[in-house]
């Protein structure tokens, strides 16, 4: 049973439904080779054009496909439908895939939108009575393989708080993988236990100023993940040996945000709720509750944070038991 309301979900699907077809303002990643390559993200992306970004578009969906198969019977449900029916078409479906052929889209999304990808293409798996998971297999397969080309030329792992960090991106990726692709999950498993197998005693030097994961958090779940019960015991014994003491501190203490009219700024109501979906399968539900006490109330509010932020309280909400979720979580005031 989900800890996520109908009154909740309601709340998430009307904002999200609000972003993810709405093009601007937008922040392309996209490397021009010539004038002919300046056309406006709708002709680019006709799937994902919207939520200020590809990646948020992405994992914007993901938040309406998982609303919408864990309450079907809500008023959004139907034009989750209607919108992803009229989305997720062949051609449009096409013109994204034919757009990473590009020779300057190597690096397009890399890693953070390719694991989102295969995350909405997962949860797309889980609505049989649509078409939409052979709609998006194009995609999810092309973003495999490159995956699998990036992990066996990157040396070292990327731990950084924002889009570049490698293990947010394989908790996402490696969940899809055992579904779709065993090869890949054995590679996502030998690559994470060579970069993280031997850290020990995480000083987490966090957060910085526009971080929305934590390096230090992020790491253990991946590890959680692949390793056995015992050994990840062992392993996050040494790598945070004075957790029963609340330390490091500053994993403990909740994300102060100054200005969440500032992008980036604003990554910290993201990095809140990261934390608590860390924490809470963890198995540190207490700071898990004070993370997304300390967020839920800024989901909605100002588009910086308000066009991506549910899909990461959808993502601590289904991992954390929360009462008073609804009191938290202020109507949309768009």
């Amino acid at each position: 049973m989900t800890d996520l309301s109908m009154h909740t979900a309601a709340k998430m699907a009307r904002i999200a439904l609000g972003h993810v077809a709405q093009e601007y303002p937008h922040k392309l990643d996209h490397v021009l080779g010539g004038d002919e390559d300046a056309r406006p993200p709708r002709e680019l992306h006709p799937v994902f054009f919207g939520s200020f970004d590809w990646h948020s578009c992405v994992h914007g969906w993901w938040t309406l496909l998982t609303v919408r198969r864990l309450h079907r019977d809500g008023a959004e449900a139907l034009e989750i439908e209607r919108l992803a029916d009229s989305t997720f078409t062949a051609e449009k479906i096409a013109v994204e895939r034919a757009y990473l052929d590009r020779p300057l889209s190597r690096g397009f999304e890399r890693p953070y939108g390719w694991a989102w990808l295969l995350y909405l293409h997962l949860e797309a798996a889980k609505h049989a009575d649509r078409s939409w998971v052979a709609e998006l297999a194009p995609l999810a397969s092309a973003f495999a393989n490159r995956f699998r080309t990036y992990l066996q030329i990157l040396t070292y792992p990327i731990r950084a708080g924002a889009h570049s960090n490698t293990a947010f991106a394989l908790v996402l990726a490696l969940e899809w993988a055992e579904q779709f692709d065993e090869p890949l999950a054995d590679l996502i498993r030998s690559r994470s236990r060579h970069w993280f197998a031997a850290d020990r005693d995480a000083q987490a030097w966090e957060p910085s100023g526009d971080d929305f994961l934590s390096p230090t958090l992020t790491e253990a779940l991946l590890m959680k993940r692949v390793l056995a019960e015992d050994a990840f015991g062992e392993w996050f014994g040494h790598f945070l040996p004075r957790i029963h003491q609340r330390q490091p501190e500053t994993l403990f203490t909740p994300a102060t945000v100054s200005d969440r009219s500032d992008g980036k700024i604003a990554h910290l109501d993201g990095l809140n709720l990261s934390r608590a979906w860390c924490w809470r399968l963890l198995g540190h539900r207490d700071v898990a509750e004070e993370h997304l006490a300390a967020a839920l109330p800024h989901v909605a509010g100002d588009y910086m944070g308000e066009h991506w932020l549910q899909s990461f309280a959808l993502l601590a909400l289904l991992a954390t038991r929360t009462i008073q979720a609804d009191a938290l979580i202020p109507p949309s005031p768009h």
